[in-house]
């Protein structure tokens, strides 16, 4: 029998079969298991391992096929003539000094402030997280039919290739076609550029549009990483007031934004407080951009989950080109899949083409490929009725358990989304409500990294994307317990 031992830990999401064949292969090569060496008998492994027989069949056949194992006739699986791996020796240099890795680093982002979300989300029985993609929903038949259909003869000819600046014209024309237009876009080919999600887009156009000390409107509260991205490319960064409303336009905002290049929103959903710019504001926000010449990068975060009373994307009512809109397919697909894309002036998306390029060349080709054929199949618009109907459930269950078990907490309006953005009480810190509440089984997310320091410790975020709608009174019921137990102490 094999020591069991040999067998790494299972990562998570690798298929049973899988990890039985890397253990192995990773056992071979390393030596662990000698050339001519008898493997057990498929039942005797299966036993041991307490997985089914046939995945450890399966497991081995396929060793048989890369020539890793040997199938003799009536005597089982033996180990196969494949060399091992030489084992890398490491001598020990003495080191009289070592890298001032602080005086050769010219930035360190680690050190910025940011959203955080704990590996083992899934552990928690009330997982009120942001983003993350609830398996329920998540296509999984749709999108494994559409990669083998990305995996034909003719599809490989096109996306293995070296496409230095390319989409996929099948995707682009499917954006165009389809998706835009549901949120008031209507663009042309070359008005359109695939990103490795919109935090990518955001990177590449702070690159094309930003010099040093050049001032950058962002909303305050805001998406910290946009924030972080504009202070890595050295700009002066001018916090915007939020309230009810949206971005709040003043008097003091007309003087924030003198001599400003870029201004930074979310309109339709805004990051963290799921607010909506009112329509008034709209217009005022593009009267100031032509009067003060500045551009406006528009993050449109939750459009594809947008609710009916959502407003069409603030591009789809600019005149003068000043607009640039950003998108996603995270929220309907996955985070993981980085599907994203700018829509812009043809001579700016020529520019961010170029310049992805530099960085990587094209956002990979297979995953747009498949995207593109979820698209043209009609597979993406049943997801986004299903994921929309789902959160629509969810965040009607979150706001009325909320208002019922969190009558001290301040509830920012919305129009709905997949986040609920609250105040604490002024007696009780955000910091130890989400201890209590981990301690109960629930997970919250900290408001810090959206706000400024001064405003830590009064804010968390409930996410609505991975928790089940039967699950949500329960959860906030156990954060309001855990309120309760602080007050008492």
């Amino acid at each position: 029998m094999l020591d069991n031992a040999l067998f790494h830990p299972r990562s998570p999401g690798t298929p049973l079969q899988s990890w039985i064949r890397q253990s192995l292969v990773n056992a071979i090569l390393d030596g662990k298991l000698q050339q001519g060496q008898r493997m057990p008998a498929t039942r005797h492994l299966a036993k041991s391992l307490s997985v089914g027989r046939n995945t450890v069949t399966a497991a081995y056949e396929e060793l048989v096929s890369q020539g890793y194992l040997e199938s003799r006739e009536r005597m089982g699986f033996f180990v196969g003539a494949v060399e091992p791996t030489p084992v890398a020796t490491v001598e020990t240099v003495p080191q009289t000094g070592g890298v001032s890795w602080r005086k050769h680093l010219k930035f360190m982002p680690s050190e910025m402030r940011h959203i955080e979300k704990p590996w083992d989300w899934q552990d928690f029985r009330y997982p009120f997280v942001y983003g993350q993609v609830d398996r329920n929903l998540f296509p999984v038949d749709q999108w494994r039919a559409c990669s083998r259909d990305a995996l034909g003869r003719s599809a490989i000819d096109y996306w293995a290739s070296d496409r230095a600046l390319d989409d996929d014209p099948l995707l682009v024309e499917q954006l165009c076609r389809h998706v835009l237009p549901q949120r008031g876009i209507f663009a042309r080919r070359d008005e359109v550029m695939v990103t490795l999600g919109s935090q990518h887009g955001i990177y590449l156009l702070a690159k094309l549009l930003l010099n040093p000390g050049d001032g950058v409107g962002v909303e305050d509260p805001g998406y910290p990483d946009a924030r972080n991205i504009f202070r890595a490319h050295g700009a002066d960064l001018r916090r915007l007031p939020v309230d009810d409303d949206g971005l709040v336009l003043d008097g003091d905002t007309d003087a924030l934004l003198k001599g400003a290049g870029l201004v930074f929103v979310t309109p339709a959903h805004h990051c963290p407080t799921m607010v909506t710019m009112s329509d008034t504001r709209r217009r005022a926000l593009l009267d100031m951009a032509e009067r003060e010449d500045f551009l406006i990068l528009e993050d449109d975060y939750e459009g594809e989950v947008r609710s009916a009373k959502t407003p069409p994307a603030l591009k789809s009512i600019d005149q003068n080109g000043r607009v640039i809109y950003i998108g996603t397919m995270s929220k309907v697909l996955a985070p993981g899949v980085r599907i994203g894309y700018v829509v812009a002036p043809a001579p700016l998306i020529a520019e961010a083409r170029a310049m992805r390029r530099l960085m990587h060349r094209s956002a990979p080709l297979n995953n747009q490929r498949t995207a593109a054929i979820l698209l043209a199949n009609g597979h993406y618009a049943g997801m986004v009725r299903a994921v929309r109907e789902a959160l629509s459930e969810r965040w009607r269950e979150a706001v009325a358990a909320v208002r019922r078990e969190l009558p001290e907490f301040r509830l920012s309006p919305s129009i709905g989304g997949s986040s609920l953005w609250l105040e604490c009480p002024p007696w009780l810190k955000a910091e130890d409500l989400i201890e209590a509440a981990a301690a109960r089984g629930v997970l919250v997310e900290r408001g810090d990294p959206f706000v400024r320091a001064d405003q830590s410790g009064r804010y968390f975020r409930l996410g609505l994307s991975a928790i089940d709608a039967k699950l949500i009174a329960n959860g906030v019921a156990e954060i309001a317990a855990a309120a309760r137990s602080l007050r008492t102490h």
